[in-house]
């Protein structure tokens, strides 16, 4: 099991089982908030718990809101602003706030969210060379 914390202790989350991979995203938000990703569905493998407030671009076609701590600010994760077709809800937790060596195997997934909306060819970092 992994696990995040906010700054302050406010906000937590936990991701049960293996996400695989870190996802890198160059989007106008992500290029300003550096997280690191790992996704999955709410109230499946990922947990979040203690008051957060949200971001939603003023944009029609918005699909995440982006949750922060209302108290030190940081950014704890994303959810889909409605559930996908299969009535799932997506969600993703910034790995940046959990302890460094409990994520540094996880290898990084670059995601072109600026300009392609995909994903870029892995390179063989991982979160640890993201962090030193």
């Amino acid at each position: 099991m992994l696990t995040g914390t906010c700054l302050c202790g406010a906000v937590s989350w936990t991701f049960d089982g293996d996400p695989g991979d870190a996802t890198a995203c160059n989007c106008t938000a992500c290029r300003r908030y550096a997280p690191l990703w790992i996704y999955d569905w709410v109230d499946e493998r990922i947990t979040v718990t203690g008051e957060t407030r949200a971001y939603v671009r003023p944009r029609k076609d918005a699909v995440l809101g982006f949750h922060f701590c209302p108290t030190c600010g940081c950014v704890t994760h994303w959810k889909g602003l409605k559930p996908d077709p299969d009535g799932r809800t997506r969600i993703a937790v910034n790995v940046r706030l959990s302890e460094p060596d409990t994520v540094a195997h996880l290898p990084i997934r670059h995601f072109d969210g600026l300009d392609t909306f995909e994903d870029l060819p892995m390179d063989g970092r991982t979160v640890h060379d993201m962090w030193y």
